[in-house]
């Protein structure tokens, strides 16, 4: 059985990397035979976290490249697709080349729809609004991250939809209790576009750090700055990042409140709680989910509830580590590879046998 996959980015990409590229050994050993063409390479996201120079004419001959495999489709059982074949084109062009009989499973990790119906031009978003909806309702599955996802699926009437969070391996991510360092770590991993959301409690973070005792780690933000704070920012590797996480006291996740971040996995509370790490993280979307508010860590509103709780988990050592275990437990039974992998495979039989 032969599976066309195309990610919207090669394996640097995370959402690529953990929706798409970790599967694929099982799927391998279920004797499907997988044929993978991201659409953007590593020079795009070097261009959108390193201030390189766009490679423009890159990406137009991805983009033709892409048009031409998908003329070769028919020789392909199944196609699986993240979020779109062409980002930025009109989908009547896009159904053309990717909806046939061969069945089409769409995955969405964030609310990419709402980079057409919320732009702020007023022609991409009267040629685009519906872009995504449309995808969506052409495709045999859609395979959505949270329910924000799985809703907007719902509602454009898709034959399936099906709710398969962004998940990790947790024989990858392992965790111990050995102490990194003699301050309170608090940590941050992501990447630059949203590094931005720690400016949204940055007094909060000003005050624990005048409280003394504490040191901040912030992963992959990039350039950043922050009056009357000292951090160190460490620079994102895939080799390093159970490592670096492993390093943290606590796990934060801030976010503000708009549709955009509605449509957010929380994956970097699922990476903490991997490492057994207890997590504060504001109660947006999929986050007031995935956080049990005091049992695997807080649900914070507003700053002074960040500084409150950074401060509990400063000072409290044995419930740290017990909000780990919790965290790492709820990871082991919801937000594993181990645990989603056998759901995905489902999803592709159910969708090649109907």
């Amino acid at each position: 059985m032969k599976i066309l996959i195309l990610t919207r980015y090669d394996s640097l990409g995370a959402s690529s990397r953990y929706r798409f590229y970790q599967y694929i050994p099982f799927l391998r050993q279920q004797g499907y035979e997988i044929t993978i063409q991201p659409l953007l390479t590593s020079n795009y996201i070097n261009y959108l976290y390193h201030g390189k120079s766009l490679p423009f004419v890159e990406i137009i001959t991805r983009y033709f490249k892409r048009v031409f495999l998908l003329l070769r489709k028919n020789n392909y059982q199944l196609i699986w697709l993240q979020q779109e074949a062409f980002p930025w084109i009109p989908s009547w062009f896009e159904k053309i080349l990717v909806k046939s009989n061969i069945p089409l499973i769409v995955d969405y990790d964030d609310a990419s729809f709402h980079r057409y119906d919320r732009h702020e031009n007023s022609f991409v978003k009267f040629l685009l609004k519906n872009k995504i909806d449309d995808v969506m309702s052409y495709a045999d599955v859609v395979l959505a991250g949270n329910r924000y996802l799985s809703d907007r699926a719902y509602v454009n009437k898709c034959k399936s939809v099906t709710i398969l969070p962004t998940v990790v391996d947790t024989d990858r991510y392992i965790y111990d209790f050995k102490p990194h360092s003699k301050l309170f770590t608090i940590g941050w991993i992501g990447s630059p576009p949203t590094a931005k959301y720690l400016y949204e409690i940055r007094s909060a973070l000003k005050e624990s750090y005048n409280e003394g005792g504490v040191k901040f780690v912030f992963i992959g933000t990039g350039e950043l700055i922050m009056e009357g704070i000292s951090f160190e920012i460490m620079e994102w590797s895939e080799a390093n990042e159970v490592n670096d996480i492993q390093g943290f006291d606590v796990g934060i996740m801030p976010l503000i409140n708009s549709d955009w971040e509605k449509g957010k996995c929380g994956f970097k509370l699922i990476q903490y709680m991997a490492c057994a790490k207890p997590v504060i993280g504001s109660p947006i979307g999929i986050n007031s989910e995935i956080i049990n508010n005091g049992v695997n860590g807080f649900q914070a509103n507003s700053n002074e509830e960040w500084i409150k709780y950074l401060r509990i988990l400063k000072g409290n050592p044995n419930l740290r580590k017990e909000m780990g275990l919790n965290g790492r437990k709820l990871v082991e039974e919801k937000y594993s590879l181990h645990v989603n992998a056998p759901k995905l495979i489902q999803v592709f039989n159910n969708v090649l046998q109907s």
